[in-house]
């Protein structure tokens, strides 16, 4: 009866560690601090927020019908200086035939100006005062980017600073859906 009992406990202490090591080799690699976004193939939250400096509302509705590219960011994250020079330059490179939005919270107009002002400007930078609309795209830190189709869908989310070939791959994602 014991070698019986002590075969059962065996196979099911040898199942319970298979089951683990199976789990530990799936996430293996992975950033745990990485969460997909629900958002993917769903219509982007819409709002309307303060633009910096003009005081004008804008609102992601006006921009229907072209792709957009919605950068969340804050004069206080390094990766942030990182990556906005090439936002502004893809920015630029593609013209009108997509809209980039720069969303920035937790922040005050006079460190906002100093940031433009120090890495350049050429696109609109809105104030998310209150953070909700970070909240309705599930921003759990910055800097994340979420590129939406003409049809106002979110196709992509990258979270990080972005570099200007992954941009771009994006970019042509949400041109083509």
């Amino acid at each position: 009866m014991n070698r019986s009992v002590n075969r059962t406990v065996l196979v099911i202490g040898l199942v319970i560690a298979a089951v683990m090591i199976g789990v530990f080799w799936r996430v293996l690699g992975q950033d745990p601090q990485h969460i997909n976004s629900p958002l993917i193939g769903r219509s982007a939250p819409t709002f309307a927020l303060r633009a910096v400096n003009t005081g004008d509302t804008i609102d992601l509705e006006r921009f229907r019908g072209k792709p957009v590219v919605i950068n969340f960011w804050a004069t206080w994250c390094a990766p942030c200086y990182q990556e906005h020079p090439v936002l502004v330059e893809n920015a630029q490179l593609l013209g009108d035939r997509v809209q980039f939005l720069g969303v920035v919270f937790e922040d005050t107009n006079e460190k906002i100006n100093a940031f433009l002002a120090a890495r350049g400007s050429a696109y609109p930078t809105l104030v998310d005062e209150r953070g909700k609309t970070a909240i309705a795209y599930g921003v759990g830190g910055v800097p994340e980017t979420f590129f939406v189709n003409a049809r106002g869908q979110i196709v992509a989310k990258h979270e990080g600073p972005i570099t200007s070939d992954v941009l771009q791959g994006y970019v042509a994602r949400a041109m083509q859906q």
